[in-house]
C-alpha cells in the first residue's frame, strides 16, 4: 500500500494529499498575505473576513477528512460546508476588487481558483 492511501486503500490517508486542499491553502495564502495590505480600516472588517473565509476551506477539509472513518455523510457535511466557503470567497474578493485593494489580474486569478476549487470539492464530495 501507498504511503499516500487511507488504510482501506481507496484514497489518500491524510487531507494534505488532497489536490484540493493543496490548491485551496495555496490561493488562502496569497489572500491572507494580500489582505494583510488592505487599509488599517479594513483589517477586522474586510481583510479578516476573506482570511477567515479562505481558511475555514482547509480547516473543514482537515476536520471532515479526520471524520470519514467514522461516517462518510459527515465527510461529505464538511466538504459541503467547505464549497460554501470557496463560493463565499468569490463574493469577497469582487468586493476586494471593485474596492480597490486588489487589481484586476489578481481578482481574475483569484476568482479563477476559487472556481476551480468549487469545482474539486464538487468532485470529492460525488466522489465519498
Amino acid at each position: 500500500m501507498s504511503d499516500d492511501r487511507n488504510r482501506s486503500g481507496s484514497g489518500p490517508k491524510s487531507f494534505e494529499k488532497l489536490k484540493v486542499f493543496q490548491r485551496a491553502y495555496r490561493v488562502s495564502l496569497e489572500v491572507h498575505r494580500a489582505s494583510l495590505t488592505f487599509p488599517s480600516v479594513e483589517q477586522f472588517a474586510l481583510a479578516e473576513q476573506v482570511r477567515r473565509a479562505s481558511k475555514s476551506i482547509c480547516a473543514n477539509l482537515a476536520e471532515g477528512f479526520a471524520k470519514q472513518a467514522m461516517s462518510k455523510a459527515e465527510f461529505r457535511r464538511y466538504i459541503a460546508i467547505a464549497l460554501g466557503s470557496s463560493d463565499e470567497m468569490r463574493v469577497w474578493i469582487r468586493y476586494c476588487r471593485d474596492l480597490d485593494y486588489i487589481d484586476e489580474q489578481t481578482w481574475q486569478r483569484w476568482r479563477d481558483e476559487y472556481q476551480a476549487v468549487s469545482k474539486m470539492l464538487n468532485g470529492l464530495r460525488r466522489k465519498v
